[in-house]
């Protein structure tokens, strides 16, 4: 792919209203030492024989930048069970992107991260199960992964990387969310991201185990608005509420193939993570095709752009420009239909029979967790 064929899709995509992505998560591996029952990885696991090879990463993040893309998320999985991380966080600086390493700790020694520093890492997010063993190594069915992952801490605040402390919240951990907000002042975080697990992947299988009650729901809200007022110009809190105790649905993507795209470690590209749910859509592989012609001309990502595939009451909705008429996956997950109102939304004919299920599910005390597998090899 050379700049001039970017250049004709880039032409023809804004002469379709279409934009550039400016964010891509690359999902490096689905293996990963952990087994959270939360994992928003698909329940089919790329298998490590498919995985793309270093050389084809390498091409991607190029064709990347090419296309516009300005900030990189390396994912998994878990992206050090790549031997080759260190090599392709340098191939991402080297093609002017900015890094950004989404991890659980496991498998960083202070050597790899010192040589991850030195090939031009930007910024790690690091994942936090609970805040302390039991409830840490319980959740990401590791033992001993919180001491290893307090220890990884140390060294990111010891190297000076910027650090995002990424905390899933759910029932079984909510009440552990102000020490959480805690634990990313001392880690010297400069933002916590507190996500209350959302229904995808491996956490569908456990929404008796993990939907929060609309108590939980309402009090993370009111932790978090405190912590923002407090903590004003000393720890930026970005927050995901809980979807199904909500009356409106979050936005798909900030506009499905809008703003970003996923690749899986097979190479298939994704508007989003959960998108593979949706069997109905067709997706193409960086192997046979070029970043810029599946982002402009990808059938998967033209299913939802726009409004026109939207039905009623999405379509009519003075809303529909804020949500996008809610998460597709969602919709196909909880009304069958992708193209149907997200039924978080509180105009949706499926709304009060959603929160009749979430007060149902959230009061499973006795539910066990199904943990993540592992990919075939």
């Amino acid at each position: 792919m050379d700049g001039s064929e970017v250049r004709d899709w880039r032409a023809e995509g804004k002469a379709n209203g279409i934009p550039a992505p400016i964010a891509m998560l690359a999902e490096l591996t689905h293996r990963c030492p952990l087994s959270c029952p939360y994992c928003s990885n698909p329940v089919e696991l790329a298998q490590k024989s498919l995985e793309l090879d270093t050389s084809d990463w390498v091409r991607v993040f190029q064709q990347a930048a090419e296309l516009g893309v300005l900030q990189l998320h390396l994912s998994g999985g878990e992206p050090a069970a790549r031997r080759d991380l260190v090599d392709l966080v340098k191939a991402a600086r080297d093609a002017g992107l900015y890094t950004n390493l989404i991890t659980s700790g496991i498998g960083l020694t202070e050597r790899r991260l010192q040589e991850l520093d030195m090939a031009g890492l930007d910024h790690i997010q690091l994942s936090l199960q609970g805040t302390d063993a039991d409830m840490a190594d319980r959740i990401g069915g590791y033992k001993g992964g919180f001491q290893r992952k307090m220890q990884v801490a140390a060294w990111i605040k010891d190297i000076g990387f910027p650090l995002t402390l990424n905390a899933v919240v759910h029932r079984q951990n909510l009440h552990q969310l102000p020490r959480a907000i805690e634990m990313a002042l001392e880690m010297n975080a400069r933002r916590i991201e507190v996500a209350i697990v959302q229904f995808h992947g491996w956490a569908m299988s456990n929404r008796d185990a993990l939907m929060p009650t609309k108590e939980q729901a309402q009090e993370a809200s009111r932790v978090v608005a405190e912590a923002r007022d407090r903590l004003k110009g000393q720890l930026v809190l970005d927050y995901v509420p809980a979807d199904y105790h909500a009356d409106y649905p979050k936005r798909c993507m900030g506009g499905w193939g809008t703003t970003g795209l996923n690749v899986a470690p097979d190479g298939e590209v994704l508007p989003c993570h959960a998108a593979q749910t949706i069997k109905s859509l067709k997706f193409d592989n960086v192997r046979n095709k070029s970043l810029s012609e599946i982002w402009y001309r990808g059938s998967a990502f033209n299913a939802y752009r726009g409004d026109d595939w939207m039905q009623e009451p999405c379509r009519s909705c003075d809303r529909k420009k804020l949500d996008f008429g809610g998460c597709r996956c969602q919709a196909m997950a909880l009304a069958g239909d992708p193209n149907a109102t997200d039924p978080v939304c509180v105009k949706s004919p499926l709304h009060a029979e959603l929160q009749k299920r979430a007060v149902a599910f959230s009061h499973h005390d006795n539910a066990e967790l199904t943990y993540r597998q592992q990919p075939p090899a």
